[in-house]
């Protein structure tokens, strides 16, 4: 007797990067759908993306993104646009085919709402929170002076509240992220689980790069997002003091990513004089990703001490050290905890110790080497994903116990016997029903036997 597997249906909204692009959450989407799980996932277009689409059986629903947003009010629209547009496509989704489960990826924390909506049918929700909103708007306006400012603020504290209230479960990036669910959501710790954000270290593996850099020359190599608090102009000051302060001529830089501060970082580089030196890649692939870390001699990861960067998991550094790339960072308290003795760590903001480092490592080949290895060796056996799948799918698998087989009875039908040349004919010809008595039928459960 044939069986039917009853398979639950996971919906991930994400709003702040297209999928496949954002890495992380296709990590999650591939292990879900290969431990059983259906995925679907919503989220916005990216240049030339189609509204829908299947890749590796994992079904993406897209949107045309928002305007990009300017000031308070252009955030508000944005979100608004967003949060109908998601409503909009999962009821799509739904009626494709009904899904028990919803996990929101923040940034924003908006989608508790959506979640409580289809609460009402039975959908459990599960929060994967990439950010924490109250301290981004920290890093970058500082403590709220105004009463603006002020209720922005407590806005955000309380969307990020209700989030934590509604989740059935949260999936935190780090333990520093995980500890603020429990301090301020007052969530129970069984509630609450790290995934930590890292790379699929048998595809993110270094390659003889296609067109490799000249034996004399050093590239560095930029990674990630480009907007306020990333601190991207940190390469540019880092570049121009190489360059034109201490007259390197052995050195250029890529820059790869995209973000509200691209076209403002561009005019910088220009102003600087380093139009000859620097490449802006805009939104890369994997396979320029590849190229590039593979080329490179230095990774940099320039993000200053906020109060945000300093509990968030940069996934730059990890992906630098998959590349065996050795970088130098500002002494993040995540960050080192990722790159432990793999990276070399200066005093947040010090730009000029940051290219002290940075030309170390440049003129040392034999430190190049040693953390080279000690960055591929961490990543490999501590931060790569394929642990953290296994604790990503462990939440589906307690919320919803893996499903049995499910026996699924069916007619003991009259196969037509296509071994009988008289009833095949007869068939043919008839199109219907014998009479009884006519010929005889074999059951279904003999022909299978047979086979």
């Amino acid at each position: 007797m044939p069986t039917r597997v009853a398979r639950t249906h996971v919906l991930i909204i994400v709003q702040n990067l297209p999928v496949p692009l954002d890495r992380r959450v296709w990590l999650e989407c591939r292990a879900l759908h290969a431990s059983g799980y259906d995925v679907s996932v919503i989220c916005p277009k990216g240049p030339g993306d189609p509204a829908r689409e299947t890749i590796d059986g994992i079904r993406i629903f897209k949107y045309r993104p928002a305007p990009r947003a300017r000031g308070a009010l252009g955030y508000l629209i944005e979100f608004v646009y967003c949060w109908l547009r998601t409503a909009r496509l999962s009821r799509k989704v739904w009626r494709d085919r009904p899904f028990q489960v919803i996990q929101a990826c923040n940034p924003p924390d908006t989608y508790w709402l959506l979640g409580r909506i289809w609460k009402r049918k039975g959908v459990r929700f599960v929060f994967d929170q990439h950010d924490l909103n109250p301290e981004l708007f920290l890093s970058r306006f500082g403590e709220p002076t105004s009463m603006l400012g002020r209720l922005q603020l407590g806005f955000l504290r309380w969307l990020e509240r209700c989030t934590y209230a509604t989740a059935d479960h949260v999936i935190s990036t780090n333990e520093s992220y995980r500890r603020i669910a429990l301090d301020r959501g007052g969530l129970d710790p069984d509630d609450v689980t790290v995934v930590r954000s890292g790379p699929d270290t048998t595809v993110m593996r270094p390659i003889r790069p296609v067109r490799p850099r000249p034996a004399a020359r050093h590239t560095l190599a930029y990674l990630g997002i480009m907007g306020p608090q990333d601190g991207v102009d940190t390469v540019l000051e880092v570049m121009h003091e190489l360059v034109h302060g201490r007259g390197r001529r052995d050195v250029d830089a890529v820059l790869m990513g995209f973000g509200d501060c691209l076209a403002d970082l561009r005019r910088r580089a220009t102003e600087l004089g380093l139009d000859d030196v620097v490449t802006f890649t805009g939104r890369a692939d994997a396979a320029m990703i590849a190229e590039h870390l593979s080329a490179a001699t230095v990774g940099l990861c320039p993000d200053l001490k906020t109060p945000l960067n300093d509990v968030s998991t940069m996934n730059k550094t990890m992906e630098y050290m998959a590349y065996a790339l050795p970088s130098v960072s500002f002494d993040l308290t995540e960050t080192q905890v990722s790159g432990a003795d793999a990276c070399l760590y200066v005093p947040s903001g010090d730009t000029s110790a940051f290219t002290d480092a940075v030309e170390r490592l440049l003129d040392d080949p034999e430190l190049r080497v040693t953390l080279a290895r000690r960055a591929r060796r961490r990543v490999s056996l501590v931060l790569d994903w394929k642990p953290q799948a296994t604790a990503y799918v462990s939440v589906y698998d307690r919320l919803f116990p893996r499903p049995a087989a499910v026996e699924e009875a069916l007619p003991d039908t009259a196969y037509v016997d296509l071994d009988s040349p008289e009833a095949f004919r007869r068939f043919v010809l008839d199109r219907g029903p014998l009479p009884l008595g006519s010929l005889p039928v074999r059951p279904r459960r003999e022909l299978e036997a047979s086979a």
